[in-house]
Formats: C-alpha cells, sequence, structure tokens
C-alpha cells in the first residue's frame, strides 16, 4: 500500500485557535500535516503564501485579500485560491488600549499603527478611520519586523498586543480579540475593539485556506480528501472546545500555548465561529466576496506592488475561491 500524502500547511501566525480543527485531524490520524510555522517562513524571507506560489508548501492559512493580491499580481505569478474559509464568523478587528484614550477609528488620526505590511492593509486601515470622521492619511503606519514574523517576543507570546501595544511601541494594530483579546485580558489588560464591519468595511473572510492552482488540477481527489479530514477536525473543535484545546496544546507544544486556561477560553469563544449555520465547515458565498471586491475597488485601494491603480473589473471575484473541494 502506497504511504499516505503529508501536507505541508504553512501557518499564517502562531499555533492558536484558528487552526485547532487541522491539529484535530492530525491527531486523530484523519490525515498526515507538516505545520510550517511563520517565523520558518520568515527565515526563507516568505509570507506563508509565498511558500505556495514556490512550492515549498501546499496550502497557507491567510486573510481574503491575500488571494486578490495574487489575482491581480504579475501575470507570472500564481494565482492562489482559496478553497475553504477557515472561520465562518469574524473576530478580526483594530484594537487600542482601553487606557490609550483611544476609543474610535477616527482618533487613530496623528496615532501608530503597528502594521502586517500587506498590500491592502495599510490602506484599509486609512479607510476605516475616515469612514469614522477621522483623517485616515493622518495614521502614522510602521512596519512589523519581517510581518512580526522576525520579532522573537511577538512569535513567543503569539501576539502583539503583548509585543508592541503593551510596551508602548504602538498605539494600534490588527488582531483577532478571540486570542490576543483573550490573551490580553487575563493579563489584566483591557482593549478597545474596532471591527471592521462597524466602520464601513465590509470585510471578506479571514482566515482562509489557499492553494496553488497546479495542486487543484493534478491532485484534485487528494485536496478533497484533506479537506474533508480537516473538516471534521473542526466539526470536533465546534462540539468538544474543552478537549480540542487539549489537542491543540499537546500537538503545537508551542510557547505561546503554555497557558492552557488561556487555550481553553479562546477555545469556547471561537468554537460558535467554525461552521456554518447548517453544520458545514469552509463553505464561502460568493456575495461575500463581491461586496470586499467592490469595497477596494470603491475605496480606490486596489493598486499594484508598485502603486498603480487597478480597474475592479480586472479583479474576477469567482475566480478567488471555490467550494468545489470540501465535502
Amino acid at each position: 500500500m502506497a504511504a499516505r500524502r503529508t501536507w505541508r500547511l504553512a501557518l499564517d501566525w502562531t499555533p492558536n485557535t484558528n487552526h485547532t480543527g487541522f491539529y484535530v485531524a492530525r491527531a486523530q490520524g484523519l490525515c498526515n500535516i507538516e505545520f510550517v510555522l511563520p517565523e520558518d517562513a520568515a527565515a526563507e524571507g516568505m509570507t506563508p503564501a509565498r511558500l505556495v506560489a514556490a512550492g515549498k508548501a501546499d496550502f497557507a492559512i491567510a486573510p481574503s485579500e491575500t488571494a486578490v493580491s495574487f489575482a491581480t499580481s504579475e501575470s507570472s505569478k500564481p494565482r492562489l485560491q482559496a478553497v475553504a474559509a477557515v472561520l465562518q464568523g469574524s473576530t478580526s478587528a483594530i484594537a487600542t488600549l482601553k487606557s490609550s484614550g483611544i476609543d474610535t477609528p477616527a482618533m487613530l488620526a496623528g496615532k501608530r499603527y503597528a502594521s502586517y505590511v500587506g498590500r491592502f492593509e495599510d490602506a484599509i486601515v486609512a479607510q476605516m478611520v475616515t469612514n469614522s470622521g477621522g483623517d485616515g492619511t493622518a495614521v502614522d503606519f510602521h512596519p512589523l519586523p519581517a510581518h512580526a514574523y522576525g520579532d522573537e517576543d511577538t512569535m513567543n507570546a503569539g501576539s502583539v498586543v503583548a509585543s508592541m501595544l503593551e510596551k508602548g511601541l504602538s498605539d494600534s494594530t490588527w488582531i483577532f480579540s478571540h486570542w490576543e483579546g483573550v490573551l490580553a485580558e487575563r493579563s489584566g489588560q483591557e482593549l478597545n475593539y474596532f471591527a471592521l464591519e462597524d466602520f464601513g468595511v465590509p470585510y471578506g473572510y479571514s482566515p482562509v485556506l489557499l492553494a496553488h492552482p497546479d495542486l487543484l488540477g493534478s491532485e484534485a481527489e487528494a485536496v478533497k480528501a484533506f479537506l474533508a479530514a480537516s473538516a471534521k477536525g473542526f466539526a470536533y473543535a465546534a462540539a468538544e472546545p474543552q478537549a480540542a484545546a487539549e489537542i491543540l496544546c499537546k500537538e503545537a507544544a508551542h510557547p505561546s500555548l503554555a497557558d492552557a486556561e488561556f487555550v481553553a477560553a479562546s477555545q469556547k469563544m471561537i468554537a460558535p465561529k467554525y461552521l456554518t449555520e447548517e453544520g458545514k465547515w469552509g463553505v464561502m458565498a460568493p456575495g461575500r466576496w463581491t461586496k470586499f471586491v467592490d469595497f477596494l475597488g470603491d475605496s480606490h485601494i486596489l493598486v499594484s506592488r508598485g502603486g498603480k491603480p487597478i480597474d475592479r473589473s480586472a479583479v474576477d471575484d469567482a475566480g478567488l475561491f471555490t467550494n468545489e473541494f470540501l465535502p
């Protein structure tokens, strides 16, 4: 009998409760996964998605705008496609310390924002500030080292809040409230959360699972099997958050997971966000993608890596994602 395929999955962040279903699937013997941590990607000078583009990983976890970025890159670059939404519900937010007094996005004008240096990230945040009544052009955007992956304090804590905001090195950043927010709360630090959807940004799915088009063409049935195994892992994590949290801690064995009670609290908070109302994992609605790309176009955020405007009509929404390989 042939050996079962081992999949290389590049994580977008330190192992956390966004990823639990994948770790559960591996622990339960549903599939073989080799996890590539972001600091490992940074050591190669790449983001997780670029590892996939270079053929050094099979899948990458990334925000939906990464699919838009690859769709609008040079014609020589592969068009990475989202094959599953890791989360259905959004817990993505811009955060500030309550002690900073910055309690609306408008107040970020003239303040610092710690950026992961995504192509559209700063412009999305600036538009959010403008929508809130502030001057989005006045935000002080400063880059995190190697997309934050190059900072040891950040990677050990699994939190930019701990490594930047709490140390006074920035005033705001983009987080997942069910992860860095719960961690901050347990350390006695209260945060303000600015959900993108509350300030005129119809954000897409975050995160999603990206794949190379060559993989989808050459190993379609194997990809379907991997996503079926992953779906079972996330269904388990949704139904049994405490047990799933324990599996994550054991399987990943990462320094950021040392506080098992924190991981369990995060797992319970995120569990309802994994599946659709019908109990499905990974499914993506076309309209959600269209609204997000429409926003990028209407807000003049669609630009090339060199800053050249890209017409909205150049982005094929249907090509950004597929539900074809989901169970």
